[in-house]
C-alpha cells in the first residue's frame, strides 16, 4: 500500500499491546532493516502520529490514538485478516476442498507475491502413494487416508486453483503461488523432516 516503511510500521504499532523499542518493530513490521525503521519512527514521532517515551535506557514507541490518521494505521494492520478472511471463505466454498491450507506469511514466502499451501486429495493414478507397509509403524488411532479425487474432480480442481490466481492479484494487486501436496506427501514430509512444514508451523496463518 505505501513504497515507504511508514505503512508496515504503523501497522506493526497499530497491532501492538504494548510499546515497542526500535529494535521490536524492526520485528513485527513484515519488512525494513533495523536502521530503516529507526529513521522512519523518528519521521512519524515528527508528524505527531506516533508518540516516544524514554523507559529506561530505551526509548518505546506507540501509535498515538488521538491522531485523525490513526485509523489508517488499524486499516494497514487488518490487511492481512482481510486476506485471510477471503481466502478462508473461498477455500471452504470449494468441491473438492482442501483437505488444509495456510496462508505463508511473508517470512516463509517471497517478497510481493502471495503463497498459499493446499494439501489436497491424492490425484487420479498417483503412483508415488506412501502407504504404510509395517503396520507396527503407523499410529493405532490413524484416520483413514482419504480416497483419490476422481478424473473430474481433479479437473474442478485445477479450475478452482487457476480461478483463484485472479481473485488473490483482483484482492491484492499480487501474484499468487500455490505450493500444493497430496495427503500422501505430506505425511512422508512428516516422516522424514520437511523444512517446507516447518516454515508452515512457524510462519503462516491456518485457512482450513
Amino acid at each position: 500500500m505505501t513504497p515507504s516503511l511508514d505503512g508496515p510500521v504503523l501497522a506493526a504499532l497499530s497491532r501492538a499491546s504494548r510499546p515497542l523499542t526500535v529494535g521490536d518493530v524492526a520485528k513485527e513490521a513484515v519488512r525494513g532493516s533495523e536502521i530503516g525503521v529507526r529513521r522512519c519512527l523518528a519521521r512519524l514521532v515528527a508528524q505527531g502520529i506516533v508518540d516516544a517515551v524514554p523507559m529506561g535506557r530505551n526509548v518505546v514507541h506507540t501509535l498515538n490514538r488521538d491522531h485523525v490518521a490513526a485509523p489508517v494505521a488499524d486499516l494497514l494492520a487488518g490487511l492481512q485478516a482481510e486476506l485471510a478472511r477471503r481466502l478462508r471463505e473461498t477455500l471452504g466454498s470449494w468441491q473438492p476442498r482442501p483437505l488444509r491450507a495456510s496462508l505463508l506469511t511473508s517470512a516463509a514466502g517471497a517478497a510481493g507475491e502471495i503463497a498459499v499451501l493446499l494439501v489436497h486429495q491424492p490425484l487420479p493414478g498417483d503412483t508415488s502413494r506412501h502407504l504404510a507397509t509395517d503396520m507396527t509403524a503407523a499410529p493405532r488411532c490413524a484416520p483413514p487416508a482419504p480416497p483419490e479425487m476422481t478424473a473430474e474432480e481433479e479437473q474442478v480442481w485445477c479450475t478452482q486453483v487457476a480461478a483463484l490466481h485472479l481473485l488473490v492479484r483482483s484482492w491484492t494487486g499480487n501474484d499468487l503461488r500455490v505450493v500444493a501436496m497430496s495427503s500422501d506427501d505430506e505425511a512422508d514430509r512428516l516422516r522424514h523432516g520437511s523444512r517446507l512444514l516447518e516454515q508452515v508451523v512457524r510462519h503462516s496463518v491456518t485457512l482450513l
